[in-house]
């Protein structure tokens, strides 16, 4: 371990992340267009932050979540299936008028996304600072932030809030950008994310993302400015190409797990869940990406953003019968 590595283990408290708490329903079909009717799958769990944390708590993390459902079936299979996975509830509030977030998914020939969201108008729209549950602000060791939540001034504040206080208390937090064309279009998107990197002990981008929020114009240059501002770790999410992690005296790559993709959503957040639960329990950063690209590679393999979450056993598993 250097000098300048981050510790993340010996601490009790929660690893605790905040946001949008969702579900997602997909076409069928790649090439399939929501200006017809067409056959559709789910509905599935989902949420960015809630993908992480499920991933995290199956990892072997001590997790919870700050969060709003609506009063619907919807709402009950996300709280189902994180209790049923050992994420603490306490911090996700049902909201008796609104209905549950859902992100509807179109899959282009070429595989990227096209979503329909409603989060901004559904239960998650009412997150802001009165639904932080000061209890498990308390017991928090390690904030986790997802760009995507980032859809409300409110949220916004709430956001602001917890990193303030988990940073007070001698906490960690980490950051996945996790943006997407759809949320640039909030205006204050930009400063928020600024502010959330000031922050920011393990960044988390997705190959172009670590450029997002610097002045940088390659790679190189972004790296060594985030580390300049006290980013501590930096882990590049590269899809097919592996990861890389870089703390600013070395510089470790990992390549990817031969898989043939399925669905691509959830991946990176199951990534990003796997690394932090097993930084968290004590694990080398090595073998914490290890697990981390084995939980994204899984994640690939099965339709459902939620669906591919796996424990460290069934990563084992997994990373066994790649190697037969």
């Amino acid at each position: 371990m250097t000098n300048t590595e981050l510790n993340l283990a010996g601490k009790t408290g929660y690893i605790l992340t905040m946001g949008e708490i969702l579900v997602e329903i997909m076409a069928s079909e790649r090439g399939q267009s929501f200006r017809k009717p067409g056959t559709l799958l789910g509905p599935f769990p989902s949420g960015a932050p809630a993908i992480f944390i499920d991933q995290a708590a199956k990892a072997g993390g001590r997790c919870a979540m700050i969060g709003c459902v609506g009063d619907d079936d919807f709402g009950a299979l996300n709280i189902e299936r994180l209790r049923t996975d050992g994420v603490e509830m306490s911090g996700i509030a049902v909201v008796k008028t609104a209905t549950t977030g859902s992100a509807f998914v179109t899959y282009r020939d070429d595989g990227d996304r096209d979503f329909v969201y409603n989060i901004t108008n559904s239960a998650s729209g009412f997150l802001s600072v009165e639904y932080v549950n000061d209890d498990l602000l308390k017991q928090c060791s390690h904030f986790h932030v997802m760009g995507s939540s980032l859809f409300s001034p409110s949220i916004i504040a709430a956001m602001k809030k917890i990193l303030e206080t988990v940073k007070a208390n001698g906490g960690t937090v980490s950051f996945d950008p996790n943006i997407r064309k759809e949320m640039l279009r909030v205006p204050e998107m930009r400063r928020a994310l600024d502010f959330i990197l000031n922050y920011t002990d393990v960044f988390l981008p997705s190959g172009h993302e670590a450029m997002l929020l610097t002045g940088a114009t390659d790679e190189k240059g972004a790296i060594a400015e985030l580390l300049g501002r006290g980013v501590r770790e930096i882990v590049i999410k590269r899809g097919k190409d592996g990861c890389s992690y870089l703390n600013g005296q070395i510089e470790l790559n990992v390549a990817a797990l031969p898989v043939q993709e399925i669905d691509p959503t959830g991946a990176g957040d199951c990534f990003g869940g796997a690394y932090i639960a097993c930084r968290a329990q004590g694990f080398s950063v090595e073998q914490s990406l290890q697990y981390a690209i084995a939980a994204g590679a899984r994640a690939v393999t099965v339709s459902g953003p939620m669906e591919g979450t796996a424990t460290l056993a069934q990563l084992d598993e997994f990373i066994a019968n790649l190697s037969e």
